[in-house]
């Protein structure tokens, strides 16, 4: 990938630039809590996108994206933001480290990524964590501490993307580690990192294929829910600020007052926040029974309570479950995208073969199987 970056750079600008990269990420478990204050335990993966960068001495951005062979320039004025999507990942981070005192200037890239699009896996995030660490390292003097550098991205998607996302994707791709998970408290910004070595198991990504563009009104619309009952319950307990204050008999109390779809989202969160903790003790003894059941419950969470899965991930989930999966369940922000299996040493050969023939027998496509390899963050290549 960076041998093609390296060609297409040279082509559009006649020269080279110097080489970063950000990782995608997994979640284990804990989602949709990263925005309701909650814990998520996600690691970055050896995916990720790779960009190349030289300053031109002007006052322009020239990008070209080889995945989509796209080229697009803008200026770093507010009103310069550009038409395309993906730029204006590139042009809000920019617009996000200015804000920051860093003196962006123009310059030219090129960038590619093997995170499959849509998959759950964060491409975005990567994308902005790319840019956001490159522009620290450019101009910033590498003065911008690392969690400052996945809030760019996290505001980069809130103002120029349209998508009120929390904190985990662009925490994981900036500060992954290789061989280590890690749990992070989305309310303090505090986190630890978890040696990730399960001896008779691995992770295995199951991709959909099926396609989603969070951006517009199912993303945003759950977290307005979830933000409603928690002021609800906080006008009979002032202590809760986030649904992560909040437990089941709290939530009793208000349910006359939401509407049935608020309290199923309520419900999963809660539910989920305590799934994450109890996942961080069985890891602790080796007990991976028990991390495969509290996936098993994260599934069933978002399929009927948040309401975020679909028919072709509720099927992989049962293929997992008839197959002897010790845990699996839809990963990333839903309508798509991959589930995420725990699945023992010797079952995981007929797992990828059956998992690959039922789905294809069902609804005429293969679905791709991604061995997960935990990597590292954002970092400078060259």
């Amino acid at each position: 990938m960076k041998t093609r970056i390296a060609e297409k750079f040279q082509t559009l600008f006649q020269t080279e630039g110097v080489f970063y990269a950000s990782a995608g990420r997994i979640n284990l478990i804990g989602e949709h809590t990263d925005y309701n204050g909650g814990f998520v335990f996600p690691g970055a993966i050896d995916k990720g996108m790779i960009a190349e960068i030289r300053l031109n001495d002007t006052k322009t951005v020239r990008a070209f994206a080889l995945d989509l062979d796209e080229y697009c320039e803008f200026g770093l004025n507010e009103e310069d933001a550009p038409v395309q999507a993906w730029a204006r990942y590139i042009f809000g981070v920019c617009r996000e480290m200015m804000a920051l005192g860093v003196p962006v200037e123009g310059f030219n890239t090129a960038f590619a990524g093997d995170v499959p699009l849509g998959a759950g896996m964060s491409s975005s995030a990567a994308l902005e964590s790319t840019y956001a660490f490159a522009l620290n390292d450019l101009w910033g003097e590498n003065k911008i501490e690392k969690m400052e550098l996945a809030r760019v991205g996290q505001r980069t998607e809130h103002k120029y993307v349209g998508c009120n996302c929390g904190i985990m994707d662009q925490f994981a791709s900036v500060h992954g580690k290789k061989g280590s998970l890690m749990r992070l408290d989305c309310r303090s910004g505090e986190f630890e990192y978890f040696p990730w070595n399960p001896k008779g198991y691995q992770l295995i990504l199951v991709n959909s294929c099926v396609k989603h563009e969070l951006a517009g009104s199912p993303y945003n619309e759950r977290r307005l829910q979830c933000e409603h009952v928690a002021e609800v319950i906080a006008q009979k307990h002032p202590e809760v600020k986030s649904l992560r204050d909040a437990n089941y008999d709290m939530l009793e109390e208000v349910k006359a007052e939401i509407t049935a779809d608020e309290y199923k989202r309520a419900r999963y969160v809660i539910g989920e926040v305590v799934r994450v903790l109890n996942v961080c003790d069985a890891l602790q003894k080796d007990d991976y029974e028990t991390v495969g059941q509290m996936m098993y419950e994260t599934h069933y969470g978002l399929s009927k309570e948040y309401e975020v899965s679909c028919e072709e991930l509720d099927f992989l989930n049962e293929i997992a479950k008839e197959e002897g999966v010790t845990g699996s369940r839809i990963m990333g922000g839903g309508f798509g995208g991959c589930t995420i299996n725990l699945v023992a040493d010797e079952l995981v050969d007929n797992f990828k073969k059956v998992v690959v023939e039922k789905f294809e027998a069902k609804y005429g496509k293969k679905p791709i199987v991604i061995d997960v390899v935990i990597g590292d963050g954002s970092r400078k290549l060259c």
